[in-house]
């Protein structure tokens, strides 16, 4: 594994307090091997999701004349588990990952759910650490360019496509539940449940449980009538 310094000389931001770079960067098989007492990056990535969706709608609204139905699959588009893992290939991220042996072992520095994660955790690291300009500065280095020319993303936001088809019907409400995991932490299994109104709808198992989620959404889609590409 490759040392943390270096990591804060690809990313251009050097840590007053450098734990919490250390916390993002450590997966939960790393964190439960070593029983960490700060844990491991979970928590960040729950806040980093949150910051990088408000700087990318910042930079979004600002740079976009569309309808809102635009905004929402283009921000899907540049936070989705897929562009995430790309953004940390660009930083080499999975070098510097603290992973336990089992994770290591099976190639959990190539995994794109851990890569995704820990770049949210990484956000939400710098974000605590220098606030939200910070946060915003490291975010906005992986955006496109030319936004205009981005606005056809070359996959499918399940979740997405069916958030609109529930949205005609205001009265309707859709929720993920996390209803269990399978196998062990280094190659761990989420299930994941849509609901809609507390009816499930679909079922999705993956690696993560962004993944899970999705897999539940297309499914729904499938069940509904919709075709999901």
């Amino acid at each position: 594994m490759s040392n943390i310094a270096d990591l804060e000389k690809v990313i251009g931001y050097s840590f007053s307090n450098r734990k919490l770079l250390e916390q993002a960067l450590s997966h939960s098989s790393y964190a439960n091997e070593k029983k960490l007492p700060s844990g491991s990056n979970e928590r960040l990535e729950f806040l980093g999701d949150s910051v990088l969706s408000i700087v990318v709608s910042d930079y979004l609204y600002k740079n976009l004349n569309v309808a809102e139905g635009e905004l929402t699959k283009m921000r899907a588009s540049l936070v989705c588990e897929k562009s995430l893992h790309i953004f940390a290939k660009e930083i080499h991220l999975g070098d510097y990952l603290l992973l336990g042996k089992g994770e290591e072992n099976t190639g959990g520095r190539e995994r794109p759910s851990i890569l995704a994660d820990a770049f949210e955790a990484v956000i939400a690291a710098i974000y605590l650490d220098g606030g939200m300009a910070s946060a915003a500065k490291h975010i906005m280095r992986f955006m496109p360019k030319d936004i205009q020319h981005a606005k056809n993303p070359a996959f499918s936001d399940f979740k997405t496509v069916l958030q609109e088809v529930v949205q005609k019907n205001p009265e309707e409400k859709v929720e993920y539940v996390l209803i269990g995991e399978e196998g062990p932490d280094h190659n761990k299994r989420f299930v994941v449940e849509v609901r809609l109104n507390s009816q499930v709808i679909g079922k999705g198992r993956g690696r993560s449980k962004k993944e899970a989620e999705q897999l539940a959404a297309k499914e729904a889609l499938e069940l509904m009538g919709y075709e999901a590409q």
